[in-house]
């Protein structure tokens, strides 16, 4: 028996015909996902445990890592092979012996390369198999190393990351149209493991390659969770984005496009002071005009709920400043890409009238001063036309004719620069020049004679201009009861007999008046404020004022001292600001206490 007893220890720690046979197990079971594999280890996983625990009991036995692997130089292909087979290592039992030889493995003070070697693999190893939750024995050997399991998992997940992306960039729309095997069947299901994952820093540079892949191959498509879980995750601000995976993400997502367009429009239009400069620099900080211009189908998307916007608030000054400023920023985002992407304007408004499209678009910069009046009496008569085959029943019961008018005034009010432009040439119009430029201004606030009686607001409007005109030629200032300051406060109110003239419209010509005649300062200043007590629109003067120097600072003056005119906008900007905080405030007083504050 005494010679029986240290048999165990002289034996061959493990047979070398048992090696070659898991070996090959191994090494099949890694080389393939399929139903026979998995079958194959099922029927086999018993014995496998059974194995385990014996090399545990060796590894347990043996005095170093380095004896170790010289008694066993199979054993660390062997269990890295099976870390890595998810099949494997989902049984609790085969995860657990993994981890315990693992421990068995590691050197708390490595000795030689060898040990130190051995070190470095465990610990990557490792980090397929640790969780937080699960497995005491992982805990502490993560413990007994110095890190954390948070440190292993983000290693993990970059690690994981990595190489999802470098698998995403050889699928087929990158390789420039080679014959190589196409890959992009992984894509729809990497986008699908992302979706738990898309708030993880660490993942954003995979969701950004899968949202910029080009979208050349039918089989690479994105799952609908995953792009919903990103447009939320992004909205709320728990996901960052390159601008062009954001544009991209539009590409692929209608409900996130239709969002990002709503939160724009809010955080332009919701604000205590939202000018048209505060709407221009808003517009200037978001990508969506960029994206249009580089995407046609964006741009038509847009301009269907800009469209459906105009359609339930007509007469919304903020609304209309934020038409034009869009479609401002749009087309100087266009301008460059124009040679390049050979787009017809066409295309991008496919429902304006065509004859209208060139005119309507062209700036006033891009044309000689001396044009823009010619210019106006043309764009007039146009609308003017078209408005009258409407109200005549055009074609089929005035239903195109409808259309066409609204989509006429839609681009109007996108190129509201000829709008400014026809205000600032009524301040220096003759009076047999007025009337086409009036029907524009009329046209521009009323589009249809849908209760506005369009016919008398040309009438009243007309009036309009012919106080202010009036008031601008006369150099005294005007008394209590003068007749064509009371005439025109008048205008402004309400009558149950008849419809009240736009405010807005009296606002825009009577501060352009103020701004350009040569009536002096503090008379101009008397006349709006006067104005403005009556109808109570400080608010809305002060956005009228704001869009007329936008207008003017953009090179669309026809004034020829442009130092007065910018001394003028101050000078009424310090009064409405006054107006607005205290009615009856000096703005000589409200500027001392500028200064004090």
């Amino acid at each position: 028996m005494s010679q029986l007893q240290p048999q165990p220890q002289a034996e061959p720690l493990v047979d070398a015909q048992e090696v070659q046979f898991w070996m090959e197990k191994v090494v099949a079971w890694g080389c393939s996902e399929s139903r026979d594999n998995q079958r194959d280890i099922c029927l086999y996983l018993g014995r496998l445990k059974a194995l385990l625990q014996r090399l545990l009991t060796h590894i347990n036995n043996l005095s170093s890592t380095a004896e170790t692997m010289r008694r066993l130089p199979f054993l660390g292909q062997f269990l890295g092979r099976l870390c890595w087979n998810p099949f494997v290592t989902a049984d609790a039992l085969c995860r657990k012996l993994l981890l315990q030889s693992l421990w068995g493995l590691y050197s708390v003070e490595p000795s030689n390369a060898v040990e130190r070697k051995a070190n470095q693999w465990i610990r990557n190893v490792l980090c397929q198999l640790a969780t937080e939750d699960d497995d005491t024995a992982a805990q502490a050997l993560l413990k007994h190393m110095g890190i954390s399991p948070k440190e292993y998992h983000l290693k993990v997940l970059r690690k994981m990351v990595a190489s999802l992306t470098e698998e995403i960039k050889k699928s087929c729309s990158f390789l420039g149209g080679s014959n190589q095997r196409c890959s992009c069947g992984s894509v729809l299901a990497v986008s699908e493991a992302c979706v738990p994952l898309v708030t993880c820093s660490e993942v954003a540079p995979l969701i950004n390659m899968l949202l910029q892949r080009p979208a050349n191959c039918v089989r690479a498509t994105l799952s609908q969770p995953f792009l919903d879980a990103v447009s939320s995750a992004y909205a709320s601000q728990c996901l960052t984005l390159e601008d062009q995976a954001v544009v991209s993400l539009w590409c692929h997502s209608l409900p996130s496009l239709e969002e990002a367009v709503i939160s724009l429009l809010e955080s332009a239009l919701t604000k205590k002071e939202s000018t048209p400069q505060c709407i221009e620099q808003q517009l200037a900080r978001s990508i969506l005009p960029k994206a249009c211009a580089q995407h046609c189908s964006l741009f038509l998307v847009v301009s269907d709920i800009f469209r459906t916007m105009a359609r339930q608030v007509e007469g919304s000054l903020s609304v209309l400043s934020f038409l034009h400023s869009f479609t401002s920023c749009f087309l100087k985002e266009l301008t460059p890409l124009q040679p390049q992407s050979c787009v017809s304007l066409k295309v991008f408004f496919p429902h304006a009238p065509h004859n209208l499209l060139i005119p309507l678009l062209t700036q006033p910069s891009q044309m000689p001063q001396d044009a823009w009046k010619a210019h106006l009496m043309w764009i007039s008569g146009s609308l003017q036309l078209l408005t009258e085959e409407e109200e005549e029943g055009n074609e089929v019961g005035g239903t195109r004719g409808q259309c066409a008018v609204f989509e006429a005034w839609f681009l109007f009010v996108q190129c509201a620069h000829w709008v400014q432009m026809a205000v600032q040439l009524l301040v220096f119009a003759e009076p047999e020049d007025c009337g086409p430029l009036l029907w524009l201004l009329t046209f521009y606030h009323h589009p249809t004679n849908r209760g506005h009686h369009r016919t008398l607001q040309l009438v009243n409007a007309k009036k309009t201009w012919e106080h202010l005109r009036a008031l601008s030629l006369v150099s005294a200032p005007p008394p209590p009861a003068d007749h064509h300051l009371q005439a025109l406060v008048e205008l402004l109110s309400s009558h149950p007999q008849q419809p009240t003239l736009a405010p807005l419209l009296v606002l825009s010509l009577s501060i352009n008046f103020a701004v350009l005649s040569q009536n002096p300062l503090s008379r101009a200043t008397e006349i709006l404020r006067t104005v403005l007590e009556q109808s109570g629109l400080v608010g809305e003067a002060a956005c009228v004022l704001s869009s007329a120097e936008l207008s003017l600072n953009g090179g669309g003056c026809l004034s020829s001292d442009a130092n007065s005119v910018q001394l003028r906008i101050k000078a009424l900007q310090d009064t409405l600001i006054c107006m607005h905080v205290a009615p009856h405030c000096d703005p000589k007083t409200h500027a001392h206490m500028q200064m004090e504050s």
